[in-house]
């Protein structure tokens, strides 16, 4: 079944403080919790049509705040990003964020009644699971008394080893080209990604370890898996306990960076415990995506190189439509694996001016993440109320991201938690536009069946020579499930468009179905515009008016 997936930084969900101040601590700038997510929270993002909230930053990462009088050990700042640290740096991974709790040594039964509200709620919850690397200075204090810690018993005076638990450089401490203090680390592990030296610049995951998993880099990537190295073990036992507190699937963080055979055994051993658990790979390779959901048995991948790329260069660098063509079919048959998206935390907002310059343009795009195919979407959060992404919040800069690294707030979003209310009575006239945008395309989504169990007949090559239609700033689909079938209008263009499109006599062949009946036509983005009466035929063009960086959804009846 087709789901919606709501990204969200607890950090920024939740934080109400406005003081923002550049590189600014927890206590000057604030901090979301976990109680942010309240009964009220999640019953209006239940209402906005999500399926499943993916909770970005849970498990205990490397942080500069101090929280030594927890009983947590501190990191020292020179190998932390930011004031808050990235959230991909884990620090222990049978441990959650400090910083996410009221109250800290209560932390874990914090999250533990997040996961059980969001369920309550009617939501399913999916949190990290970060494989390759771990922040420098691991140490779990939480982990259970029989769970041997990561590099507990290397011998670190080998490169490479498959009984070692890290990539070391011998002989060599760790020494960066910039200024470390007095951070020691001798020999140095190889940075997470993948940079085997001992000189990593600020540019590099320089906060990190990269684990080992078998794979000797130095010599031709041969692969040691037999005996199962210990790294495989600990991981499948990390799953299991995560999946043990209820949760419902693992966002898996740069998949191709772990072996695929690593994969196949983590995700067999989980599912034949928990079926039904999720396993969705941030991947970059589309010539690993095969191989990656056959032999790593990943349910669903990232689609960021094809379907992402391709719609934003289209909205920005005037790339043509008729590429979205080339997106789908290039994924053939797994093209229902992949999870789209516009925005997450690695990506430009919509609405900075790296990208559009505001969210509103990208409605064509977005109708095309939603509907082209019955595959997952994914949404983050403030992409609804237009987050323009344009501060320059501490470690991360100008970039037209929301950082990651930093304690702060975002106004645009503080528009419709409003205080902990989340009424979005603060929000603009544009930012309601907006959000009612993406509520109702997300209901469309979830509620017509030609979309969630429909096949998709792409229109686009019907209409390359039709001088009615213009291809490079046009795009059409039909989907069709039983009898109810859904027609796609869109407009990638500045100006709006009076266009026909042709339909094909190869469709209802396709579709199995007769030409030349008779249709109500309803758009569903817009139920207040006029029905119309007409002929489905491939002698009587489909006649309509897109406005400018619009779509249109057709519900034909």
């Amino acid at each position: 079944m087709k789901f919606i997936i709501y990204q969200a930084l607890p950090r920024l969900f939740g934080n109400y403080c406005t003081t923002n101040k550049h590189n600014g601590t927890i206590e000057e700038n604030g901090c979301g919790k976990y109680n942010s997510f309240s009964d009220k929270a999640l019953a209006e993002l239940r209402n906005f049509g999500i399926t499943h909230i993916y909770f970005t930053g849970i498990l205990e990462h490397a942080t500069s705040t101090d929280y030594s009088h927890f009983g947590i050990a501190k990191n020292h700042p020179k190998i932390v990003k930011g004031k808050a640290g990235a959230p991909f740096a884990i620090k222990d991974y049978y441990d959650v964020d400090p910083d996410l709790a009221e109250d800290v040594p209560n932390r874990m039964a914090e999250f533990e009644a997040l996961v059980e509200r969001t369920h309550r709620a009617g939501l399913k919850v999916i949190i990290d699971f970060i494989p390759n690397h771990v922040a420098r200075e691991y140490f779990s204090d939480s982990k259970p008394e029989d769970v041997e810690d990561f590099g507990e018993d290397d011998n670190s005076s080998w490169a490479f080893s498959p009984l070692n638990d890290f990539y070391y450089i011998p002989n060599e401490a760790f020494a960066p080209n910039f200024d470390i203090e007095d951070y020691r680390e001798f020999p140095a592990k190889v940075t997470g990604n993948d940079q085997f030296t001992a000189h990593p610049t600020h540019q590099d995951w320089y906060d990190t370890a990269k684990l080992n998993y078998g794979v000797n880099y130095a010599e031709n990537y041969q692969q040691q898996f037999d005996p199962m190295p210990k790294t495989w073990i600990k991981m499948r036992d990390i799953l299991l306990f995560w999946t043990k507190k209820g949760i419902d699937g693992f966002r898996c963080d740069m998949v191709e960076m772990v072996p695929v055979q690593f994969w196949n055994f983590a995700i067999s051993s989980v599912k034949k415990l928990f079926p039904q658990m999720i396993f969705i790979g941030e991947a970059y390779n589309p010539a690993e995506y095969r191989n990656l959901i056959c032999n790593g048995k990943f349910d669903y991948l990232y689609d960021k190189v094809g379907l992402y790329n391709t719609l934003r260069d289209i909205l920005t660098h005037g790339q043509k439509a008729t590429h979205i063509t080339y997106s789908w079919q290039f994924l053939g048959e797994i093209k229902d694996k992949m999870l789209n998206f516009l925005e997450n935390h690695d990506e430009q907002r919509i609405g900075s001016g790296f990208f559009c310059g505001d969210g509103i343009y990208a409605q064509p795009a977005m109708i095309v993440v939603a509907t082209l195919t019955n595959a997952p979407y994914m949404l983050y959060f403030g992409q609804e109320t237009g987050e323009l992404g344009m501060d320059s919040e501490g470690f991360s800069g100008v970039d037209g991201r929301t950082s990651i690294f930093d304690y702060y707030s975002l106004s645009s979003y503080q528009n419709w938690t409003n205080d902990g209310k989340f009424d979005g009575a603060s929000l603009t006239e544009d930012q309601k536009n907006l959000r009612n945008f993406y509520k109702t395309l997300n209901h469309i989504a979830l509620n017509e069946k030609a979309i969630i169990q429909g096949q998709m007949y792409d229109l686009e090559y019907a209409n390359l020579n039709n001088p009615k239609f213009n291809a490079n700033k046009q795009f059409a689909y039909i989907r069709k499930f039983e009898n109810e079938i859904i027609l796609v209008a869109l407009n990638f263009h500045d100006t709006a468009l009076e266009t026909e499109i042709n339909i094909p006599q190869e469709m209802f062949m396709f579709f199995e179905m007769p030409e030349g009946n008779k249709y109500t036509c309803l758009n569903l983005l817009d139920t207040a515009e006029p029905t119309e009466e007409i002929i489905l035929s491939s002698n009587t063009p489909f006649r309509t008016k897109i406005d400018a960086w619009k779509g249109k959804i057709f519900k034909l009846y």
